[in-house]
């Protein structure tokens, strides 16, 4: 598979992430926070604007429309959008995750026609990937199934839940195809012939993520609209798994500082009290520090060394980065105590918010087991 190779950039020295992100999210982003937690407000606008200053575009090469900044530069814009929110974060991430697989894709009119729209935001995009990677290792059967058809595949199935998808956003999934090894990885737009999106669901934390129930009946996809063919997966997904699942990182990342600070803030009229809590708020400071400390060196490792093999450590540190928002979200919500109860309050939003990074694929259980698998030789990978 030929695919463009990614030359990451040095990025300049530099508090941002990148140039005029802080007020992006002091202005377009903060005032919307309760109401994209309570309301269920979706981030568009927030989302089209960090995109035209290249938030979307770190693992995208530049003449496909990105900044080539690298793995640790779309990790750092995760982490400076889950400072304030992490459902927006999440969305920010799914973007990214969408933009990944297109960068590595062998389609070159894919990565020609839309690749540039994702990188830059014009159009936005998610990943509905979660049930391939459980399926991958025998947490759960595929639930799309497909079969080779003239000029293609047709497609069968319904994926229960997509994030930052929409009649006009792209997305892609994951697709076992009949009789061969391997999953087909395919791009579909919301408006795709015989797609049907439902919400039929509604979330804590996460109901300003535009995410619906994605039913396919008898969908056409052709050869252009391939990602990636079966017989390409195996290279494909080892090219791609280790940055998609560290990317995740920046949400975790974000929220532990915010965290930190809530408890640091606290501390200024409670901190005599609170000192009698397990957590204190150095100790998570310190904790925070030398997670996103492993956390960039593997993401500059994966940038310098991308056909080697990062999975196991990946995996430690996005289930590290798990555990520690947990710890963080806990502890800052018993710092503030019944503060910490009011609606709108950030203390219990954080609590939900880190749960989701707990749960979201891959989800502490997962990583755990695909740890045990790598760790044991006993690896149930299907595909």
């Amino acid at each position: 598979m030929q695919v463009e190779m990614l030359k990451p950039e040095p990025e300049a020295e530099s508090a941002e992430s990148l140039p005029g992100i802080n007020e992006l999210i002091r202005t377009h982003l903060c005032p919307h926070v309760v109401n994209i937690d309570l309301k269920g407000e979706y981030p568009g606008e927030f989302l089209h604007r960090l995109g035209a200053i290249g938030g979307f575009g770190a693992m995208v090469a530049p003449q496909s429309g990105g900044t080539g900044y690298g793995l640790k530069n779309a990790i750092r814009v995760i982490e400076d959008v889950s400072r304030e929110c992490v459902s927006t974060g999440f969305l920010v991430w799914a973007q990214q995750a969408c933009a990944w697989y297109l960068q590595n894709s062998s389609n070159l009119s894919i990565r020609r026609d839309v690749l540039p729209l994702i990188a830059k935001g014009t159009a936005l995009g998610g990943t509905g990937q979660s049930n391939a990677m459980k399926s991958c290792v025998a947490i759960e059967d595929n639930r799309l199934t497909a079969q080779r058809v003239e000029g293609g595949y047709q497609v069968n199935g319904t994926l229960p839940w997509v994030s930052n998808i929409g009649i006009d956003h792209y997305f892609h999934v994951g697709i076992d195809v009949a009789n061969e090894p391997g999953l087909m990885i395919a791009l579909v737009k919301g408006s795709h012939p015989g797609l049907t999106l439902n919400q039929n669901a509604h979330f804590i934390a996460m109901e300003g993520t535009n995410t619906f129930a994605c039913h396919f009946k008898d969908v056409f996809i052709a050869n252009d609209a391939v990602v990636s063919h079966p017989s390409e997966f195996v290279q494909f997904r080892s090219r791609t798994k280790a940055a998609f699942i560290l990317m995740q990182m920046g949400m975790g990342l974000g929220l532990v500082d915010a965290c930190v600070n809530m408890m640091k803030r606290s501390n200024k009229t409670h901190g005599h009290v609170n000192r009698f809590l397990d957590d204190q708020a150095e100790d998570v400071e310190t904790a925070l520090f030398e997670a996103r400390t492993a956390c960039y060196r593997l993401a500059d490792k994966i940038d310098a060394m991308p056909e080697a093999n990062h999975e196991r450590e990946t995996l430690a540190i996005r289930l590290a980065g798990s555990e520690l928002a947990l710890k963080a979200a806990n502890s800052a919500m018993l710092h503030l105590g019944a503060k910490g109860y009011l609606v709108g309050n950030a203390a219990q939003r954080r609590v939900r918010e880190a749960y989701f990074i707990a749960i979201v694929t891959p989800a502490i259980k997962h990583l755990r087991k695909e740890l045990h698998d790598i760790d044991t030789g006993s690896c149930t990978c299907s595909a």
